[in-house]
């Protein structure tokens, strides 16, 4: 019994230690849209315990959509957020002191129904588009360039939009109500996996205007501050998303407790 006491005591100690060097740990708040791709990766991060690994804590806070996640990191509410490189273009021209950090490549596309006789993007005209973000979306402008520069086309002229969350976009266009729809690249799968076709991929469209297939078009964006006093927090943060895209390249199981993220709703990986 007395041996029994020993133990239970050393287990409790240990377990007092871990809590103190847990919460000791510096915390990086990151807004991100419930419906992200980046969620995936976030999820692997905190479940794999790759924050913990390179010296930090990862702490999620759920938004609607981009523009609330930008709001939340320009009111000093979040310490990053996920958004595209011509937004981070924008701002740094505009004189803010932020940072962008690659995190993907992957873009979605212009999606039209089976039986749409559409071919081109100007053969859009007079119809409704569904796009998942806002006006400024940078997916959006890419198409809108594309359209002017090849085909001659003003596709925000000549069509009416729609703007809405991705899962919204989704089910209207799924259901028939658009002519074509805008949306990001896994929602756009499963699209395609309800009947409709790509038309032009945003990819595509980039390249056709010149931009490298290679260029990130998403990535992590923290204020030039953090860089400047915690540059060792801002390259934990780059490590961990590393490793976690390591492992979803790796790790089937991974993928399998990813599949509650995969469908439109909340989000349900664990909190801390």
């Amino acid at each position: 019994m007395t041996m029994y006491r020993h133990i239970l005591a050393a287990a409790v100690a240990l377990a007092a230690t871990a809590a103190a060097a847990w919460a000791e740990l510096p915390v990086l708040r990151i807004a991100t849209q419930v419906s992200g791709t980046v969620n995936w990766e976030i999820a692997t991060i905190r479940d794999r315990g790759l924050d913990q690994a390179n010296g930090f804590r990862l702490q999620v806070q759920d938004v609607a959509g981009s523009p609330a996640a930008q709001v939340a990191f320009q009111g000093g509410q979040a310490d990053v957020i996920v958004s595209d490189w011509r937004w981070v273009a924008r701002q740094r021209a505009e004189g803010q002191d932020i940072v962008f950090i690659p995190y993907s490549r992957a873009v979605g596309a212009v999606h039209v129904p089976a039986a749409s006789p559409a071919t081109r993007l100007s053969d859009l005209a007079g119809q409704k588009i569904g796009i998942a973000g806002a006006p400024v979306d940078k997916s959006w402008l890419i198409l809108r360039a594309y359209a002017q520069a090849v085909e001659g086309f003003d596709l925000a002229g000549q069509t009416e939009q729609v703007f809405g969350a991705p899962p919204l976009i989704m089910e209207t266009a799924v259901a028939g109500d658009l002519g074509a729809a805008v949306n990001f690249w896994h929602f756009g799968a499963k699209m395609e996996a309800a009947g409709m076709r790509p038309l032009i991929t945003v990819s595509q469209a980039a390249q056709a205007l010149g931009l490298s297939a290679d260029t990130p078009l998403l990535g992590y964006v923290v204020q030039g501050a953090l860089l400047r006093d915690r540059p060792d927090l801002v390259q934990a943060l780059a490590a961990a998303s590393r490793a976690a895209k390591d492992i979803l390249a790796t790790d089937d199981a991974q993928w399998d407790a990813l599949r509650p993220l995969m469908t439109p709703g909340p989000r349900r990986s664990s909190r801390r």
